[in-house]
């Protein structure tokens, strides 16, 4: 379960009648435990309660008391010896009245009234498996509102399916938004009586909803409706009572969906809901969960940490000013400089989304200009920091909208707090019509003409709030000369997932400057343009990437693109993972780089919170003096080649699990047909998997037993059904994989991924019995040192810097990792010594047979032996490199990176 449907399944049970009995399953049941778990606590067969109450093991003990006895029950679960015995995480206790729980490893506690209790759901989390973040338990309005808007979205598309197409997709989105504004409207004052819109809906509207669409739809009209123009409007006596919002935001039709009698309650929940208490920063990414169908299942897991945020604008300009604060004290001619700066700054976001990035830069400005306010005692002055210097560019119309929403919905509360609530009223209506968003796809676009770097003058202007036709007139800045930042988290898509369009992108961005445009992650098109825009403006940016771009192929394409254009990297946040909040979930990892092309200066590299000062930052994200390393397609520093293993795609009738093998041998099958058939997995966990192996003078052998032969012809029909003319062509011998390789008697094996809590790569042999897939590498007839290399230290921190990584795993690349391997030219006694060492590491992996790879390199409980194996092999392969052993891997990799520089540079002399 998602947090939204976990938040509202906690609320339907507030509401429902207690029944105490039944309470602590119904708890449990809310934050999605399974049925099976359920049903063991009521049998008893899991419940460790020692006090009457229903415990969990390593999850929660709870119990249901007598009225008033709330805080004693609480008290007995907290010192209950079963409580510490079987590692409860959580205590609670409720008497239908009174709700009291704590968190016994976070130290969290809840004490409210027992239909307020919803409210602190966040603190139950880890109860959904759901890792328990400080920002989520703060976002519980978010998360509320979000699922009764999701609610009411829902039963709104089963009475108007047509909104729910394609053509009409974006009247509903718009109708969303305009919702939004008019509950947080109501509940700040906005609307200068409270609860106007729901009330007038409630009152006016039909029991059976029948007319809602009708009352709301005048609400909108006259919130179009300037004063001047009211009398000649024919609005309605209670629609009258609506304010002028102007900005387009009720301009242009006022059509509104049909309503059920549920979906008026479902808006009248909505606007019971505090609006105060919304977050923009939050709140935008959520919302558009609920109009994206594939993000839907996610509810209340989209949206982007604050302090993940702060990780770009800090370092990318916050720090400067926030130094420059502080340098200037209580200088009262200091602090105007800087407030005169502050109010010239244009934040650029070219993959906005619903808007986070730009909300956060806004409040973090507007709160060190509330604090040069109060140092010179100008606390109650009025802004200089327009919205409209907050830009962005957006794909999507409903995010686009949102984010416009977000950004006004921000300004407001940051007049609240810093010049007050008076204050805020008295300025907000009506609303600025000028757009400062744009609808439209980023690489198609002209930056320049959407936040120029000089000037006041925009090309690209909605005609209003709303709307962003890209035929525009100019929209001004209201303050000329400041700096440009761009920042922001552009989409992350591999070469391979890109759709057509998005490989025209690519073109349009990369076909003027290389020709390897096609292999270019999708947001390096970003980093690109970004660059592109610099040229003309000095603009520094900075971006969360998928830490694939600073890797693999994608560092000799993208930033070496980069480098010869004069960018370096100013600083960097290395691999962590960029999660939706859920433990469950597959966070992707990511990397932040921020770029400029100013020559010298700080810079910064900051791992794992930890941040240093360097004096260079590579592509790599290290501090080593090294360019690019360009993939390979044969090895540079030696003669042992390494390939692919055989690709098996429409071919599998020739591969059989162990059942099958068996089956087939039992058929009358030659043993010698049958081959191990092994990829990284498989070499890795023990996994056993086979395939048929069958030479084309053996096939009417082969095809003698029906059961291989039905096989074959499986193979062939899959392989005619594609409309690929190369799988069409391998149908002619369906026997085979397309490659025929990979069965000598000898060879070095390799997996692709390996777990990056691995201390070494395991690369291992195999002999004629063993074929390689290609979710491996193999070396055939390779010499066995190559093992000792492959396997060592020294390697290993090469390809954890040069090759890709999948998630945080390692995924080692030949051309990459093995061809590109810095190899000093080894004399005979070297090879005898690495040859001896990998013996050594083979041999102790045998001694625990069957130990699995896996189970051998649990850094927790790898063997003694084969530990010192590797640390033989560590020394006798460092000692040739430097005579001793490396203090680290930054040694190790300058050492590497030093030797790459001098022998491609002597190859290529």
């Amino acid at each position: 379960m998602n947090p939204v449907e976990i938040e509202q399944a906690i609320s339907d049970l507030a509401e429902a009648p207690f029944d105490a009995a039944e309470f602590p399953y119904a708890f449990l049941e809310a934050f999605g435990r399974k049925a099976t778990e359920i049903k063991k606590l009521r049998k008893g067969d899991t419940n460790k309660s020692d006090l009457g109450g229903v415990l969990q093991r390593n999850n929660i003990h709870m119990a249901t008391c007598a009225p008033g006895e709330v805080s004693q029950t609480l008290a007995a679960l907290k010192d209950s010896p079963a409580t510490t015995k079987h590692k409860a995480k959580f205590i609670l206790a409720t008497d239908g009245q009174t709700f009291e729980a704590e968190d016994l490893v976070g130290g969290d506690t809840v004490a409210c009234a027992y239909k307020d209790f919803p409210d602190s759901f966040g603190v139950f989390l880890p109860l959904a498996g759901i890792s328990t973040v400080k920002q989520i338990k703060e976002s519980a309005f978010d998360i509320k509102a979000t699922g009764r808007l999701n609610r009411l979205y829902v039963e709104l598309l089963k009475d108007n399916p047509d909104w729910g197409k394609a053509e009409r997709r974006h009247d509903m989105n718009h109708f969303m938004a305009r919702l939004i504004f008019c509950f947080f409207a109501e509940d700040t004052d906005i609307f200068t009586t409270e609860d106007l819109f729901t009330g007038t809906i409630d009152r006016m509207s039909n029991r059976d909803g029948t007319n809602t669409h009708e009352v709301i739809s005048e609400i909108f009209r006259a919130m179009n409706v300037s004063l001047p123009d009211r009398a000649s409007a024919n609005l309605p006596r209670w629609a009258d009572a609506f304010p002028y919002v102007n900005g387009g935001l009720f301009s242009g039709s006022t059509e509104v969906p049909r309503f059920s009698k549920i979906a008026q309650r479902y808006l009248s929940h909505i606007g019971g809901l505090d609006w105060t208490k919304i977050n923009p920063d939050i709140f935008g990414s959520m919302i558009q969960a609920v109009a994206d169908d594939e993000e839907r299942s996610d509810l209340g897991m989209h949206y982007t940490s604050v302090p993940n945020i702060l990780k770009v604008l800090n370092p990318l300009f916050l720090d400067d000013l926030n130094a420059a604060l502080e340098e200037a004290g209580d200088n009262a001619r200091k602090l105007l400089n800087l407030r005169n700066r502050i109010a010239k700054i244009r934040v650029f976001d070219p993959a906005c989304g619903s808007g986070n990035f730009l909300v956060i830069a806004y409040k973090q400005l507007r709160a060190i200009e509330a604090e040069i306010n109060r140092r010179r005692g100008e606390a109650d002055r009025k802004t200089d920091i327009p919205l409209t210097n907050f830009r962005g560019i957006e794909i999507r119309d409903f995010s686009a909208e949102i984010a416009r929403l977000a950004l006004i919905i921000a300004e407001y509360q940051c007049d609240v707090t810093y010049r007050g609530q008076k204050e805020a009223l008295a300025e907000f209506l009506p609303l600025d019509s000028q757009n400062w968003i744009t609808c439209g796809n980023a690489l198609r676009l002209d930056w320049l003409s959407i936040c120029p770097p000089t000037g006041t003058g925009v090309t690209v202007k909605a005609d209003d709030l709303f709307q962003t036709p890209l035929d525009q007139a100019q929209i001004d800045f209201e303050n000329e000369g400041g700096e440009t930042y761009i920042c922001g988290n552009p989409p992350f898509k591999g070469t391979r997932k890109q759709k057509p369009y998005e490989k025209e992108d690519l073109e349009r961005v990369f076909g003027s400057v290389t020709s390897k445009w096609k292999n270019v992650d999708y947001v390096g098109a970003w980093l690109m343009k970004a660059a592109l825009y610099n040229e003309a403006s000095a603009a520094p940016f900075a971006f969360v990437s998928t830490n694939s771009i600073c890797q693999g192929q994608q560092v000799p394409i993208t930033w070496d693109i980069l480098q010869k254009r004069g960018f370096k990297i100013r600083f960097a946040h290395t691999s962590f993972t960029w999660s939706n909040l859920a433990s469950n979930k597959a966070g992707v990892t990511v990397v932040v780089t921020g770029v400029d092309n100013i020559v010298g200066g700080v810079r910064t590299i900051t791992t794992q919170g930890v941040t240093r000062e360097v004096a260079n930052i590579n592509p790599y994200l290290t501090e080593h003096q090294i360019s690019v390393v360009p993939a390979s397609r044969r090895p540079k520093f030696t003669i042992t080649p390494m390939e692919y293993g055989v690709y098996y795609s429409k071919s599998a009738g020739l591969i059989l699990d162990p059942q099958e093998k068996d089956e087939l041998l039992n058929d009358g099958l030659n043993a010698k047909f049958v081959r191990r058939f092994l990829g990284s997995s498989e070499f890795i966990n023990g996994k056993e998997r086979y395939c048929l192996w069958i030479d084309d003078a053996e096939l009417h052998e082969a095809s003698l037993v029906a059961s291989v032969a039905k096989r074959i012809d499986a193979v062939q029909a899959d392989r005619l059904e594609t409309t690929d003319a190369a799988v069409n062509k391998l149908a002619q011998r369906p026997h085979q994989f397309r490659e025929r390789k990979g069965d000598e008697s000898f060879k070095v094996f390799i997996p692709i991924v390996s777990s990056e809590n691995r201390e070494y790569f395991p690369a291992g042999v195999a002999d004629e019995t063993v074929i390689p897939t290609n979710k491996a590498f193999y070396m055939p007839g390779a010499p066995l040192w190559a093992v000792s290399v492959i396997c060592s230290k020294l390697h290993l921190s090469w390809i954890d810097t040069i090759c890709g990584r999948l998630r945080t795993d390692y995924s080692y690349s030949n051309t990459l990792g093995w061809n590109t391997f810095p190899l000093p030219k080894l004399t005979e006694k070297n090879r005898e010594d690495l040859t001896r060492c990998a013996e050594d590491i083979l041999l102790a992996r045998e001694a625990h047979f069957p130990a699995t790879i896996a189970d051998l390199y649990d850094p927790e409980k790898m063997p003694a032996n084969l530990r010192a194996a590797h640390d033989r092999n560590d020394e006798t392969l460092e000692r040739i490199y430097i005579g001793r052993r490396f203090k680290n891997d930054t040694e190790r990799l300058e050492k590497l990176f030093d030797m790459y520089t001098k022998m491609t540079t002597k190859v290529s002399a």
